[in-house]
């Protein structure tokens, strides 16, 4: 809150932040609307507590798209507005009704789901490369092998980005540790950060951020809140090494559109004369020898990323406990690199919650039937169950996409949009394999995040700097995005087929 100083003619008085009205009318609204959700006459084909389910769904959507709240406010709010509304309900027709303790128990489950595990052994991870420096090592030693022309940089902006998505689950931790660089590569070579280049650069490593959260299964949060959903519905899970294998194709695609769309529609310019890899690989010699700390780091993620390529072909181990052996060993006197009460104080513990609480109402609208119930009454009237598997994914696809334009966070579009995804592809004429498949596509298409700043939080670290306008921004997006749905369709009609992926 900011306040205006004492002054002779009366006391101190605060007035709210500038944003603080709006932000409390959204809120309201939110619960305004979830009233009236409850409130409404009971449809056919639904209970009562898939009735609040919807409602609950409608309020958690005003709250992510408006960011009234933080995410982890807004779990809270979630959890209390669900117990309310639970609360004499029963889950299934004709079950006991539950009290408050059964219906905070509800929405607890996602607080017992590996998929959570998953996500917080990963961020902590992250946390190890950005204590001890290792991130920013990386960044420089790829940036300065690569070269000075526009092309180069803008090619190693691509590959910092896929090096780290491999060990950093967080979007916004990898940008974070990049942002920098970048700047500092613009500012060498005597441009503003506004310039082509720094334009370039920027719009490069939030779209690049994107298009690797779908290559690799850890790399982002989505994913694993996917795989979630799906391994409950469908019995059955995928391996790291089978979701890069799935993702290899059409990232590779995606990846060669962005580099020609950014420097076709940008043309970045660089000054002819400058020496900067001697820059880059001076800061690199500032950074001193490879410590001790950062050797132990290197050898858990090698060790972490052989052990997740090689799930289910040379040991048993499944993605969540390999990465929770490989914190553990992080966590270990001398043998680890960070204590828990260094690592503590830098893990998003807002986005875990967050995490958790999104399961919960996964869970919710799935148990309750009310996703089955909203795939009918939204997907199941657009005539799809007729159509080729092609076409039922380029439609779901475009559903997707334009529904993220209202989306700040690839997490809650996951969140609300999976399930219902899945009880829509459980009505087509397609063999359980296909369905997954299908959702799996969707998946992907869950981090579209091309087209606005506003569409993911890396894109708004980077936007943060100035580099590029909203059109800038939106131009190369267009381009991505309509190229990434055609990669989509070519690929289902085609590769991902003959792969058994459909």
């Amino acid at each position: 809150m900011a306040s205006t100083p004492a002054t002779e003619t009366g006391p101190i008085t605060s007035k709210p932040e500038p944003d603080s009205n709006k932000k409390l009318a959204f809120l309201l609204l939110a619960l305004v609307l979830y009233g009236i959700v409850l409130a409404l006459p009971q449809p056919a084909g639904l209970t009562d507590s898939g009735q609040v389910a919807l409602g609950l769904l409608v309020l958690v959507v005003v709250l992510w798209i408006s960011e009234c709240v933080s995410p982890a406010n807004s779990a809270v709010v979630l959890t209390g507005a669900a117990v309310l509304g639970l609360m004499g309900t029963s889950m299934t027709a004709g079950g006991k009704p539950m009290d408050s303790a059964a219906a905070l128990t509800t929405m607890l489950s996602g607080f017992s789901s590996t998929a959570v595990l998953l996500v917080a052994a990963a961020l902590f991870l992250a946390v190890a490369l950005k204590h001890t420096g290792l991130d920013k090592r990386i960044a420089l030693l790829v940036m300065s092998k690569i070269g000075v022309s526009p092309a180069r940089l803008v090619l190693g902006a691509m590959i910092v980005g896929f090096v780290l998505a491999l060990f950093i689950p967080s979007a916004t931790a990898r940008v974070g540790a990049v942002i920098p660089i970048m700047i500092g590569i613009t500012a060498a070579l005597g441009l503003a950060v506004n310039s082509s280049l720094g334009a370039t650069l920027m719009i490069v490593t939030a779209s690049a951020c994107s298009i690797f959260n779908m290559a690799v299964k850890t790399g982002a949060a989505q994913n694993i809140i996917s795989l979630n959903f799906m391994q409950q519905a469908f019995g059955h899970n995928i391996t790291w090494s089978q979701w890069f294998i799935t993702a290899l194709p059409f990232t590779i695609g995606m990846c060669v559109v962005l580099f020609f769309a950014a420097l076709w529609i940008l043309r970045p310019q660089v000054p002819e004369g400058e020496d900067m890899p001697a820059k880059l690989r001076q800061q690199l010699a500032d950074l001193g020898p490879v410590s001790s700390s950062e050797k132990r780091l290197i050898a858990v993620a090698a060790l972490l990323l052989v052990m997740w390529s090689t799930e289910g072909v040379l040991h048993p181990f499944d993605t969540t406990t390999t990465t929770q052996i490989g914190i553990a060993l992080l966590l270990m006197p001398k043998i680890g690199v960070m204590h828990w009460s260094q690592a503590e104080k830098l893990v998003p513990w807002g986005t875990i919650v967050l995490f958790a609480a999104s399961i919960s109402l996964g869970n919710l609208l799935s148990k309750t039937g009310a996703a089955g119930w909203l795939a009918q009454q939204t997907l199941g009237q657009m005539g799809l169950s007729a159509l080729p598997v092609v076409a039922v994914i380029g439609a779901l696809s475009v559903f997707s996409i334009v529904l993220h334009l209202g989306f700040a966070s690839a997490t809650g579009l996951a969140s609300t949009l999976i399930p219902i995804m899945i009880a829509f592809t459980q009505t087509l004429p397609v063999s359980p394999e296909t369905a997954f498949g299908i959702v799996m596509i969707q998946s992907f298409v869950v981090s579209f995040g091309f087209i606005l700043p506003t569409n993911a939080p890396q894109n708004m670290l980077c936007y943060g700097t100035n580099a590029f306008s909203t059109p800038q921004f939106a131009k190369v997006g267009i381009v991505v995005t309509l190229a990434g749905l055609g990669l989509i369709l070519l690929l289902s009609a085609t590769l991902w087929p003959a792969m058994g992926v459909l």
